[in-house]
């Protein structure tokens, strides 16, 4: 089970770290971090593979890192210069096949958090 911590409300501009706990969890393919926006639909943001490569969507590359620690088990994001339109209810996700293959669609990831929100006011 994979379960999403860190969510908080924010400024423009503020930071925010999102973890996810991987204990109990089999994964060997692609982890990945999407968020779900008011009235929007979910959308990728991040992706990396075991190796660490790692892949963003254009909205929030330079701002997010997605990094894994496999001692601690856990998934991070790492958000910098929030926008509010970074406002949503982030989920991490992991798959059973690599990053390439899997993309950042969402159909094709096996496990799911139950989602951390994030709200950036203005």
């Amino acid at each position: 089970q994979l379960v999403e911590s860190g969510g908080d409300s924010v400024q423009t501009g503020g930071s925010l770290t999102l973890s996810c706990g991987l204990s109990g969890v089999t994964y060997s393919g692609c982890m990945a971090w999407f968020r779900r926006a008011p009235e929007k639909e979910l959308e990728g943001g991040a992706t990396i593979d075991p190796d660490g490569s790692t892949r963003y969507a254009e909205s929030v590359k330079g701002r997010f890192t997605i990094t894994q620690d496999n001692t601690k088990k856990t998934l991070y994001l790492q958000m910098k210069n929030l926008k509010p339109e970074d406002t949503g209810l982030y989920y991490c996700a992991i798959a059973v096949l690599a990053c390439f293959i899997v993309t950042m669609s969402t159909y094709k990831y096996r496990d799911w958090g139950q989602g951390t929100q994030v709200t950036v006011s203005s």
